[in-house]
Formats: structure tokens, sequence, C-alpha cells
């Protein structure tokens, strides 16, 4: 689960994002942002990224976006303890992340040049990936795999508590008390 990676990576470099608004999702209530405008508020406030990696015909990702992140406890904590981020994995726009340019181009198949760097080259779908200070560099730790609200909401609040600097996974996942039913 703790499987960190710095995120100024060696084999990749990271991400242009798109000129977009943040969106507040009318179905969900989660305020989504680009890359690059989490990128800008991460510099003027520092707090964790959540960069949701899906496709759009990913069963699974149109799931998660109706079922977990439309729950109010996860919309809640996503807009008050991270910058939310929705990343097309299979998308064609060149991004810029951290002063590195990602593309597509084809090389790795539909998968977008970020999409390999975030998820470690381990590609599926839905993956979230935290994105955390550590040591003045970016760490980045991906989770693959739909995710039901209460079990987002453990996986959210291990990474916002920063438990994750002190504790094992599998010891927060046993004392955790969650609010979703």
């Amino acid at each position: 689960m703790k499987r960190t990676l710095i995120l100024l990576l060696a084999a990749f470099t990271i991400i242009p994002a798109f000129a977009q608004s943040p969106v507040l999702s009318k179905s969900s209530g989660v305020k989504w942002y680009t890359i690059q405008e989490a990128e800008k508020l991460l510099k003027q406030s520092p707090r964790p990224l959540f960069i949701d990696t899906y496709t759009d015909w990913c069963g699974w990702c149109k799931k998660m976006d109706k079922e977990t992140f439309t729950n109010t406890v996860i919309a809640d904590i996503l807009n008050n303890k991270f910058y939310p981020v929705k990343f097309d994995a299979e998308g064609k726009e060149s991004i810029t992340f951290l002063g590195q340019t990602f593309i597509n181009d084809g090389k790795y198949g539909k998968a977008h040049q970020l999409a390999v760097a975030l998820l470690q080259g381990q590609l599926s779908y839905p993956t979230v990936v935290f994105l955390t200070q550590g040591n003045e560099k970016l760490e980045v730790s991906p989770v693959p795999g739909f995710r039901e609200a209460r079990d987002m909401e453990v996986l959210l609040s291990f990474f916002s508590d920063k438990a994750y600097k002190t504790q094992k996974w599998e010891d927060f996942q046993k004392s955790f008390v969650g609010k979703v039913k």
C-alpha cells in the first residue's frame, strides 16, 4: 500500500493541464480541478493532490463517479483536504506539470505519458493517485480499483490525516471510525 515514488521521476516527466476552470460536478459535489490548476493551488497553499485516473470506456470508473463521489462525506473530504483532479488517462492533450511536459504519443498504446508515470506503469482503471509532500519533493501513491464510499473514506483519511507517515495501512484501517454508513 505504501509504495511511494518520488514524483520528480527519473524515467518520466510530469504534467501539462487543461485550460479549464474548476468544475463543480452537479452529480457529485466534488470541485474537480485540472492538473495545472491544482499545481498552482499547491504552491499557494500545500495540501495533498487526489487524482482520479479514469478512461471514458471504464465501467468501474463511471460507477465510482455515480456511487462514491456523490457521497457528501467523500465530497466534503475531497473539497476541504485535497485538491481533487480528474485525469483522463487516454486524453490527447499535452500536459505540463512541475515543469515537465507529457504527451500521448501512442508509445504506451492509448495511455497518456502522465498516466504511465502516475500509475507507475500499472495501467488499470480506475486508479486514484495521492500526491503528498515528502522531504521537499512530491511522492506519488497509486491505489488501483473501485472503492465504495466507506472504503474511500478510510483511504482519504489515511492520506489527509498524514497517518501514512506514522502508521501501516493495515493498522490504520483496523482502528478507523468513519462517518459513511
